[in-house]
């Protein structure tokens, strides 16, 4: 197991370097941040000249890579143009993004795993056609419209939470944005689990568990769902990044500042230090995610092994 972590941390450098790499070049390259800063107005050249000295902008894009990797690696992650640092944006929003996150997934896991359970047990009868007809509606209104429709009803009209979430955004204010930010991810988690429990229950290995005479519960609890997660703590993993990173609508829905909120403003004022760091760390995200995944396979099926 030992040897498996270490060689995967490794092959996370080379994806790491890449995809930042990419990242680098997108959000520098195709842009002119330095004329971002005077926005309509064009910029006196020698002013310009010197700002794109200060930002290490008159190099080439290989250089200016490689010196943007050497700050982060001193955990410096470059200045907003707005002066301040972009370590202290990432302070004020990623623990706010991370308890919503934190809400979405609980979600996720109890809610969607729970009705996936509950279908896959009953395929075929009026309450697994009920569950994947209400996933079905789900995956198709979009988070901008569950959002304000849900935000509308339960926080204006009948006053069940607040509508809006305070800069504390503590976390009984993130239950209804949390809702809205897994609906999604929570439909296809319910469908994953369902379809991986009906075709499990087909399996040999629950036949003879069947016809050894052990207690269903257990049979479900300790045979069936270990394995039948699967697929589901697969899609789970990959669904943190993406949580956290596509946060953008509900964190505007709710007016929360989170690293939605931050990138928004970044993109939206071209401030391309802003963008690149959120993102950077974004992409460490996934990929311990990915590691505790893969690591995660060996306790829910024991057949596997890592060398």
């Amino acid at each position: 197991m030992g040897r498996y972590v270490i060689r995967r941390l490794l092959q996370m450098i080379p994806v790491f370097i890449g995809s930042t790499f990419l990242i680098f070049f997108m959000v520098f390259a195709l842009g002119d941040p330095v004329a971002a800063l005077f926005g309509d107005k064009a910029p006196d050249p020698a002013t310009a000249a010197r700002i794109r000295e200060d930002l290490y902008l008159d190099r080439p894009l290989a250089l200016q890579y490689t010196h943007y990797m050497g700050q982060i690696l001193s955990g410096d992650f470059g200045t907003a143009f707005n002066g301040q640092k972009v370590t202290e944006l990432m302070a004020s929003a990623f623990p706010v993004t991370l308890r919503l996150t934190l809400v979405a997934i609980c979600l996720e896991i109890v809610v969607g795993i729970a009705l996936g359970v509950l279908s896959g047990l009953r395929r075929g009868r009026p309450l697994d056609a009920s569950v994947l007809l209400l996933t079905l509606v789900v995956v198709s209104v979009p988070t901008f419209v569950s959002g304000y429709v849900l935000q509308y009803l339960l926080g204006v009209k009948w006053g069940l939470v607040s509508p809006a979430v305070s800069p504390d955004a503590r976390v009984d204010e993130l239950l209804l944005p949390g809702v809205v930010l897994a609906l999604t991810s929570l439909a296809y988690v319910t469908r994953l689990s369902r379809t991986s429990i009906a075709e499990n229950l087909r399996a040999d290995y629950i036949r003879t568990a069947v016809a050894k005479g052990l207690p269903r519960g257990r049979i479900v609890v300790r045979h069936l769902l270990r394995t039948s997660l699967i697929p589901v703590v697969t899609f789970i993993g990959t669904d943190v990044g993406a949580l956290m990173g596509g946060a953008i609508v509900t964190e505007r829905i709710f007016n929360i500042h989170g690293v939605g909120f931050q990138l928004y403003q970044g993109i939206l004022r071209q401030n391309s230090p802003t963008v690149v760091g959120f993102v950077t760390v974004l992409v460490i995200v996934f990929l311990l995610a990915n590691l505790l995944v893969d690591l995660l396979y060996a306790v829910l099926d024991p057949r596997i092994r890592y060398a």
